[in-house]
């Protein structure tokens, strides 16, 4: 048994399978997520610190 399939198994044993069939109504009938939600995602996963800092060299610190 993989470990998704143990998560998968506590949480019907914690929540029950009438709460379950609840929850993935309720994600079926979601709508699509829209293109700029997606980009935002991408975005957020690939840099969730925010923007990369730009290196700044050494006399130009000391200048600022």
């Amino acid at each position: 048994m993989n470990h998704a399939h143990k998560i998968r198994e506590q949480y019907r044993q914690i929540l029950g399978p009438a709460v379950l069939a609840h929850i993935e109504a309720n994600v079926a009938a979601a709508p699509p997520p829209s293109p700029e939600l997606i980009a935002d995602l991408r975005r957020i996963f690939t840099r969730p610190a925010g923007e990369v800092p730009v290196a700044v060299s050494a006399p130009a610190a000391r200048a600022a």
